[in-house]
């Protein structure tokens, strides 16, 4: 029969065991996804009429994202983690341009929200990216920046006039694994029409729905400490 000691030795063992099973769940249970596209340059927006010119404000989409970051953290308590993927090159384009440190500006606002920042260049180094996180622990995903019904446009009007350089496209997203969702992970694009086509085929191949506009995105509501609106309805 074991010893009195054995029997409190394995207590304790299967007791620290299950104690790291739940801080790895509750871990991953944590895990938010913020992926925000770049900002447009003033010396190609500046051509348009005044109607129809995009991104005076270099940082609609990073607010955006620190202001879900922020909202998130309040409704769950805690630490929640965050990995927080930006296009880097626009910021540096437009950082130049306006002679300002974004990228450096943006890497504090990552530290002080604990947020994890990956900067990326591309779709596919998106999909490279996310695919390597933990199976199962993203509960949120959400996008911010330009796109238009088929893909999110990571740059638009920073490197050519109205022409995007750097996009995920809905016919790329079969190589975007499903295995950091979460069952119930809830995805939500704010940008433009993606509700109109491509939240169909994130569906397919992640498993997961994305709430997407139909119609266009607006994000005045920042200056007012609030998330964007849709000239339209958000649809499933």
């Amino acid at each position: 029969m074991p010893s009195a000691f054995n029997l409190h030795f394995m207590q304790r063992l299967i007791g620290s065991f299950i104690f790291l099973l739940a801080l790895v769940s509750t871990s991953l249970a944590s895990e938010h996804v913020i992926l925000t596209g770049g900002t447009a340059l003033r010396k190609w927006e500046n051509y348009r009429v005044e109607g129809d010119r995009h991104d005076k404000w270099w940082a609609n989409f990073v607010r955006a994202s620190t202001l879900q970051m922020d909202i998130l953290k309040a409704q769950e308590g805690g630490n929640p983690s965050f990995t927080w993927y930006v296009y880097k090159k626009s910021y540096e384009l437009r950082g130049r341009e306006d002679g300002k440190p974004y990228t450096t500006w943006i890497t504090e606002q990552a530290q002080k929200r604990g947020a994890q920042l990956v900067w990326i260049h591309s779709g596919d180094d998106f999909i490279q990216q996310f695919n390597k996180l933990p199976l199962g622990g993203t509960r949120t995903f959400n996008y911010f920046g330009h796109s238009n019904k088929h893909c999110f446009l990571f740059d638009y009007s920073s490197q050519i006039l109205g022409v995007s350089a750097a996009w995920l496209h809905e016919s790329e997203l079969e190589n975007l694994s499903s295995r950091p969702f979460a069952k119930k992970a809830t995805c939500k694009s704010w940008g433009c029409y993606t509700g109109e086509s491509m939240n169909r085929f994130w569906k397919k191949a992640t498993g997961t729905r994305l709430i997407g506009a139909k119609g266009k995105t607006d994000y005045t509501a920042l200056s007012f400490g609030k998330m964007p609106t849709v000239n339209g309805r958000w649809v499933r």
